[in-house]
């Protein structure tokens, strides 16, 4: 009997510890006196207040990679960026995420900081509509000033313009040569699709 008891601790032992965790991730918010936006996960001061609450991935719906292809039709349209290279990009930066946020405060299915939003006339960075014209229309103006050379664009959209240009080609930094790549990578892949 005892045998048998231990047996099965053991195993709802086992299960409760490989069962899937819902991990949750308030995001906070704290604007400084120079008006410069700061997010975080764990705020460290009462100044943060909550910005937005995670809810359990247990809920979260799973979004299927066709759901925006309207508004990324319609960016492109727009824009003159090719659609394949605009559906990658946003597969790249949120995996179709629409309320992805990086650690670095990166906003929405295309990953707009904060400071960009006034520019690009995103009203609200988690709305995907205005998400993918905005991030779009900055794009463009990377192509623009780098020549088409998509490559070089995708490496400004990741790290900044001002490091492609000191560089004169894709920055030395693993993140964003692993971010060109693998927008480089899902874009032949929906071309050829």
């Amino acid at each position: 009997m005892h045998v048998k008891s231990a047996i099965i601790g053991a195993v709802l032992s086992i299960g409760i510890l490989l069962s899937p965790m819902t991990a949750h991730a308030d995001i906070y918010l704290w604007v400084d006196n120079d008006g410069v936006l700061h997010f975080t996960n764990r705020p460290t001061s009462s100044d943060f207040q909550v910005y937005m609450r995670e809810r359990p991935s247990a809920i979260r719906k799973k979004v299927h990679h066709s759901t925006y292809d309207d508004y990324i039709k319609e960016a492109s349209s727009q824009y003159g960026v090719s659609f394949p290279l605009l559906k990658a990009m946003i597969r790249a930066e949120s995996a179709f995420n629409a309320r992805a946020v990086s650690k670095k405060g990166a906003m929405g299915l295309m990953q707009i900081m904060p400071f960009n939003l006034k520019r690009l006339e995103i009203d609200d960075a988690f709305n995907p509509r205005q998400n993918i014209m905005g991030g779009t229309r900055y794009f463009k103006t990377l192509l623009e000033r780098f020549q088409g050379q998509v490559s070089l664009a995708l490496a400004a959209y990741n790290a900044g313009p001002t490091k492609v240009d000191y560089y004169q080609n894709i920055p030395p930094f693993a993140e964003t040569e692993d971010y060109v790549r693998k927008v480089l990578k899902y874009y032949y892949a929906y071309k050829n699709s």
